[in-house]
């Protein structure tokens, strides 16, 4: 690929076996332009959860450095680029029907989180006699 030219997508195929056994990457973004992305480390910890575009996800494949599509500022980021907490890819896999992307990354930096914490996932949701209430279960 030249420099000047952009990685594209092609539109994913109606052919319900060529979706999920083949071996063209045809991601299937959503009404609004996006696509499901779910980070985690390469320890396996799911670190946070965003959306990326036709725009994210080239960025992302050809710098190495996890990009996502904002839809309240509708805008997109790098992940890292005022924090530093950038994230380097590692491995980019799809799910069966490609409507949803896993990122596995090393996290330069301390935290994936805008919050400071390592991962986005600090809170479970537990039922209880006065309802259901959050519980910390990281620092």
């Amino acid at each position: 690929m030249s420099a000047d030219s952009k990685l594209s997508f092609a539109k994913p195929s109606t052919s319900k076996a060529e979706l999920e056994e083949g071996t063209a990457f045809t991601p299937r973004f959503d009404e609004h332009g996006l696509i499901g992305a779910i980070v985690t480390g390469a320890d396996g910890v799911v670190l946070m959860f965003a959306f990326m575009n036709a725009e994210a996800l080239r960025l992302t494949i050809e710098t190495g450095e996890a990009h996502f599509y904002s839809r309240s500022r509708k805008s997109l980021w790098k992940k890292g680029e005022t924090s530093g907490n950038v994230l380097r890819v590692r491995e980019l896999l799809t799910d069966c029907d490609q409507d949803i992307l896993l990122v596995k990354v090393e996290l330069q930096g301390e935290a994936a989180c805008h919050t400071g914490r390592r991962s986005c996932f600090y809170r479970r949701v537990e039922a209880g006699a006065d309802g259901v209430a959050l519980e910390f279960v990281t620092k």
